[in-house]
Order: structure tokens, then sequence, then C-alpha cells
């Protein structure tokens, strides 16, 4: 598989739609991009109801999906580059993409104290929704929560799946659809989408879902590519 590079993604690739939820548009600030992954563990041990620490995260993605040495990865939504720096670690190539600068800026900032790490990986400025990159060229996508934040859920998991190489592992981290004031109170403040596990699977008609991992709304899923 050939390493997608930032410096051969299309310009167009660049653009921002003009729909922004009011989730997304927080990621622009500068301090919430700091404190984005310290607010993430915490909110995530509270939703699932269990200790889902960082490691746990890592421990269980990389069980899972098991990324491999040399192959190519998309990270959706790098947001602090968190598995950014799980699938370097694996020695998996990455294009890590955001629509924050804010949030690449920390992300990159991050990785650049591991030299070894952040030589492994590309940032861009690229929505999900509207990628622009090739068909079929990653062995691997990973996204955590970017699901819940995007303005249009169903057009970024159909630009996944297109991405994907047959044979290609599709790794989810989302907070599925559980009722609730709490739920209904983010999603008409906040424009979360809380998405029901069987809406993605339909999504994701190419693909077969092959492992779950299920803490009340926190759901972790992989999906691999037909051949």
């Amino acid at each position: 598989m050939v390493r997608v590079r930032s410096s051969n993604v299309p310009k167009e690739a660049l653009k921002y739609p003009l729909q922004r939820t009011p989730a997304q548009r927080s990621n622009f600030v500068p301090g919430v991009a700091w404190g984005y992954q310290t607010w993430r563990e915490v909110s995530l041990g509270l939703l699932s109801g269990s200790r889902l620490t960082l490691q746990n995260e890592e421990r269980l993605f990389t069980t899972l999906a098991q990324p491999r040495p040399g192959e190519s990865w998309l990270d959706v939504g790098t947001s602090s580059g968190f598995y950014a720096g799980v699938l370097a670690r694996a020695g998996a190539d990455i294009l890590a993409i955001d629509i924050a600068p804010s949030m690449l800026k920390v992300a990159r900032t991050r990785l650049d104290r591991h030299p070894d790490q952040s030589a492994r990986v590309d940032w861009a400025l690229i929505d999900i929704e509207e990628s622009g990159l090739p068909d079929g060229c990653f062995d691997g996508i990973a996204v955590g929560a970017t699901l819940n934040e995007t303005a249009r859920p169903w057009r970024a998991l159909g630009e996944m799946q297109r991405l994907l190489a047959p044979g290609g592992r599709l790794w989810l981290m989302y907070l599925s659809r559980g009722g609730g004031a709490v739920q209904s109170l983010l999603s008409k403040y906040a424009g979360l989408t809380f998405a029901d596990r069987a809406q993605v699977r339909r999504a994701l008609f190419g693909c077969d879902r092959v492992a779950a991992d299920v803490r009340r709304s926190v759901t972790f899923e992989l999906y691999v590519r037909r051949t």
C-alpha cells in the first residue's frame, strides 16, 4: 500500500463546507485542544461506567484491530493525536486529519516529543465528509468519537468505506444511541449525533462487523472491508 502523504492531498480536500455543528466549532478554540485528551479520558470513564483509561483503550484497539508495521492508516479527527501515537508505536504509517488547525497543532506538538513516532505521521486539514483522497488507499482507518460530532455522519461513514482497501479494517469509537435527557440536550445544543449501532452497520454495507465492545453507550466496533 502506497503511503498517502499530506503533500499529495488534493487542494480541494482542504476546503471547509459551511455546515458545522457547535461541537465541531468548539474544536477551533486552542484551550479546548489542549484540554481535550484529559476531558476525553474522564468523560469516557464516566459514560462507560468502567475504568476506561487511554492505556486500556490502546490495549483494546491493538488487540482487536492489530495494526502492523508498514501498513498505511488514516486517523480521522485525530484531535490530540491519541490514535496516531498508538499506530506509530505499532510501526504503521499514518495520515492524521482534522478540521481544526488548533487540534493538529496540539497533536503534532505531543508526538514531536517522540521523534521515532512523529516521523511516521503526516498531518493534514481534511474533512472526512469530503476528503478528496483516492479510493482504497488505506489498510486501516481509526476513528475516535468524530462520528458523534460530524454534521453528516452517514456521509462520513460512506467516505471511510470508500477509502478502505479490500480487507482493510475500520475501527470506530463512538457514543451509540441510548436515549435519555442528557443525549437529548447534547443533540439539541451541541449538535451531537448518537447513532444506533444497526444504523452504522447499514451505512457500512460493504463491510462486515467482526468485533465489538460495548460499555453502556461507549461503543467500540471493528469492521473489515469485503474483498
